[in-house]
């Protein structure tokens, strides 16, 4: 299973902000530091925040804080979250997609199957146990991955 880059990203800017000390984070210090699209950061942060994982305040002062305590934020479920619009294969889009073997085949279910067992598995970690004093120090740094 592959995740999209938005669910990459998502993950990334939650573990910066999990492990950071300052209360809020600009988009274009969070997108310098995790060496990504400051753009697509915000279509992703604009996500999380519509899942209340984070908020996010404009103007002077402003940035994006994270809004639920890492402890409480389980993988799995922020995952399904960022990735709830793409489908795994083309039989799992919300219109069906176009396949000729749907009907008929037996490997949708198998599928299915093993992508609940996959947001299963990481629903058994939460964002706190991925901060080790390594990604901490990164953070804490004001290296960027540039």
């Amino acid at each position: 299973m592959k995740l999209t880059a938005f669910s990459d990203f998502g993950l990334r800017a939650l573990l910066v902000l999990a492990s950071s000390d300052r209360p809020n984070w600009p988009s274009a210090e969070l997108a310098a530091k995790l060496d990504v699209s400051r753009d697509h950061l915000i279509k992703v942060l604009q996500r999380l925040a519509a899942g209340g994982y984070v908020q996010t305040m404009r103007g002077a002062g402003g940035g994006v804080r994270l809004l639920v305590q890492p402890t409480a934020i389980r993988l799995g479920d922020v995952l399904t979250w960022l990735e709830d619009e793409q489908a795994l294969v083309e039989c799992f889009r919300e219109d069906g997609g176009h396949c000729v073997l749907t009907g008929f085949c037996a490997l949708r279910p198998r599928l299915d199957r093993a992508r609940h067992a996959f947001y299963a598995e990481m629903n058994t970690s939460t964002l706190a146990d991925c901060i080790n004093p390594a990604l901490r120090r990164f953070v804490q740094s004001n290296d960027t991955v540039a």
